[in-house]
């Protein structure tokens, strides 16, 4: 199985982003994986890195509900620079979410891939990583 050089979590729940990382070292899906606790601090990492490729992920976990800056608030300062954005970047939304409204607006972004119910199995991140 192929692995991604560089993926990312958004995510605050340190309990949940300690098990991933641990699935993603354990089966190798990835290279190098960079965590961040809110979308304010992952849109500061990514904004002057924009001609950067190799510096930017290639996959994108991201939960829906962080303190500072929340899924929703990330995709929608993602939507403004990524037509600058030279690699492309795939996003999918985790969350704990069930409720349909939530699904229904993740599907109204273009960015977004997928949406996964927290929390993510092996076969969904082997898919998602591979």
């Amino acid at each position: 199985m192929s692995m991604v050089d560089l993926a990312c979590i958004i995510d605050d729940d340190q309990i949940y982003v300690f098990g991933l990382r641990k699935l993603i070292d354990f089966h190798k899906y990835s290279k190098n994986l960079l965590v961040f606790k809110n979308g304010a601090e992952a849109i500061k990492y990514m904004k002057p890195l924009i001609t950067s490729s190799d510096e930017l992920p290639d996959v994108i976990l991201l939960d829906i509900n962080m303190p500072v800056m929340d899924g929703w608030q990330f995709l929608d300062e993602f939507v403004k620079i990524k037509p600058l954005i030279k690699k492309k970047i795939t996003i999918y939304m985790v969350s704990s979410s069930i409720d349909e409204a939530d699904l229904e607006r993740a599907k109204t972004y273009e960015e977004v891939s997928d949406f996964i119910v927290k929390p993510v199995k092996e076969p969904d991140l082997a898919k998602i990583l591979s």
